[in-house]
């Protein structure tokens, strides 16, 4: 089989608000998406776009990158059983793609593969199942307990509030009234984006000891301290940003992790998020599959990751979709019961929404 065409169209969809990010504050969503096509037909989509802060790669560095890839798939030889993107291709790649790239060639590779071998009908994704979504508390204090009740009463299993953009006493008194909020039946993560020194987040752990908090994602400014913070406040910590500078098996006797975040869109695609996912089950860590604010095509491709890697037993971090003002897939991708319900009968009449899209021309 032999890839016919890759072509790459830019996205600029508007969000429901001001999202702060490190380093700014964005108003849209940036994004690229790939489609490639083989000789067979078969055509899938994949979803590029770098998170501004956090991502090493911008969108305009991703988009030439892009250009560059789609010159040199055209042609080229497709193995559609492969599970990354240097097993599907039989060819050397130049150098290793931007995580950001790999992350959308490997989405719309899997969808091809998906076509030429189950013959699905749908250039989506077309899993089939219920991924159970983890709600995301984030913004003034009202906001955060409005959301909550809501996102309760919604079936969400899970939430995560942001914590650490307040003094310690504030975010303490927030947690405990965010867990009477959404009662002992949903549960409570929290997320400090790396905001406290090892005194504050030990001072902030053994306030809220009794809060039945899941675990802690990346409290420390300092990472390397984790294991004491642990030690001192019995609270599991996740992996989110560390993940970038540690291995899979680095996870081996590490009693303070109790879940690992996987952002494909950061770790460098589908393969490498497959990676830390079987080496976290392998002991007894939660793998949480996370999105960086993607369009509704990367979203779908995260839904699918999570259902292969956990099914519906771990709440996937998917609620930023509810940050999009507008998606490039229409109609828009279906929540209900603080989940996603995938099957052929819910893909069937979805569709890239053209007129979202400029395509970018390349030779």
């Amino acid at each position: 089989m032999t890839i016919s065409s890759c072509r790459i169209f830019r996205y600029r969809l508007p969000l429901t608000g001001p999202l702060p990010l490190a380093g700014g504050v964005i108003h849209e969503r940036r994004g690229a998406l790939v489609r490639i096509e083989s000789d067979s037909g078969a055509a899938g989509w994949g979803d590029v776009a770098p998170l501004p802060g956090f991502s090493r790669e911008t969108i305009d560095a991703a988009e030439l990158e892009l250009t560059a890839w789609a010159e040199r798939l055209r042609g080229v030889e497709y193995n559609p059983p492969g599970d990354s993107l240097e097993s599907w291709l039989e060819c050397e790649p130049v150098r290793v793609p931007s995580a950001a790239v790999r992350f959308g060639l490997e989405t719309a590779l899997a969808s091809v593969s998906r076509q030429s071998v189950d013959g699905a009908a749908a250039e989506l994704t077309s899993f089939d199942g219920t991924v159970p979504v983890n709600g995301l508390l984030a913004g003034s204090r009202e906001q955060v307990l409005a959301d909550a009740g809501r996102l309760r009463d919604a079936g969400c299993r899970a939430v995560k509030l942001k914590v650490g953009g307040r003094p310690v006493v504030e975010d303490v008194e927030l947690t405990r009234v965010v867990r009477d909020t959404i009662g002992d039946g949903v549960a409570l993560r929290l997320d400090a984006n790396r905001s406290w020194t090892l005194e504050q987040a030990v001072a902030f752990g053994r306030e809220i000891g009794d809060s039945g908090v899941e675990y802690l994602e990346e409290p420390l400014r300092e990472p390397e301290h984790l294991r004491e913070l642990f030690d001192a406040t019995g609270i599991p910590v996740a992996l989110d940003e560390s993940l970038l500078v540690l291995r899979p098996d680095d996870l081996e006797g590490r009693r303070d992790v109790g879940a690992v975040v996987l952002k494909p869109t950061l770790l460098g695609g589908l393969a490498r998020a497959r990676e830390w996912a079987a080496r976290a089950l392998a002991l007894d860590i939660r793998p949480v599959v996370s999105s960086c604010f993607e369009s509704g095509v990367g979203l779908l491709a995260l839904a699918e990751f999570a259902w292969a890697s956990t099914g519906d037993a771990v709440p996937a971090g998917l609620d930023t979709y509810r940050w999009l003002g507008a998606d490039v897939v229409e109609p828009r991708i279906p929540f209900r019961s603080g989940a996603i319900e995938w099957n052929a009968a819910t893909a069937r009449g979805r569709r890239i929404d053209a007129s979202r899209l400029s395509e970018i021309p390349h030779d």
